[in-house]
Parts: C-alpha cells; sequence; structure tokens
C-alpha cells in the first residue's frame, strides 16, 4: 500500500509535464514557479533518509518527461533551476550528499 508522502510524490511527478508545458504560454510563468514551488517543498519535507532513497530510483516516464522539456528549452531550464537550485542544494548538503 502506498503511503501518503509516495502518493504525492507520484502525483507532483505526474502533473510536473502538464504544468510546465501550460505554463508556457503566460509571460510571467505562473505555472513554473507553481511547479518549482512543488519541487521546493518535496525537499523541504523529506527526510534525508526519504532522499537518500529515492536517489537510486529510476525517474517515471513523466519525470523524464519533463526532463526532456528542460533539456529542449534553456530559457524555461533555466528560470526553473534559478528557482529551485538553492533550496536543494542546501538540503542535499545538510544531508550529506553534496560535500
Amino acid at each position: 500500500m502506498w503511503s501518503l508522502k509516495s502518493k504525492l510524490r507520484r502525483v507532483t511527478l505526474l502533473t510536473v509535464p502538464v504544468l510546465l508545458v501550460a505554463g508556457v504560454s503566460n509571460a510571467q510563468y505562473p505555472i513554473l514557479d507553481k511547479v518549482a514551488n512543488k519541487v521546493i517543498q518535496k525537499y523541504q519535507n523529506s527526510s534525508c533518509e526519504q532522499l537518500w532513497q529515492e536517489r537510486g530510483q529510476p525517474k517515471s516516464q513523466r519525470e523524464q518527461e519533463a526532463v526532456n522539456f528542460l533539456r529542449s528549452d534553456p530559457q524555461m531550464r533555466q528560470m526553473f533551476i534559478d528557482r529551485v537550485a538553492a533550496p536543494i542544494a542546501n538540503k542535499m548538503f545538510e544531508c550529506g550528499m553534496i560535500p
């Protein structure tokens, strides 16, 4: 049986590509901001143990689609990374995942 966090993670991963594509047409990118905020919240609300467990798991098809979308659009990728990089890096540092 899936835990609540596992279900929330799956929902987030399934909505990322759709939200990213929908946000492309808006000049201020509120959908990109919403997705970035969800990613940030995931890292802030996850324990180090959870992050270590997820680290080696393969990406879902939806998550891979989102990554491919970001690879194909350098401007969107830069905006997304600018939003999520610091909070993710800080959490990874706290968890000993980066030096």
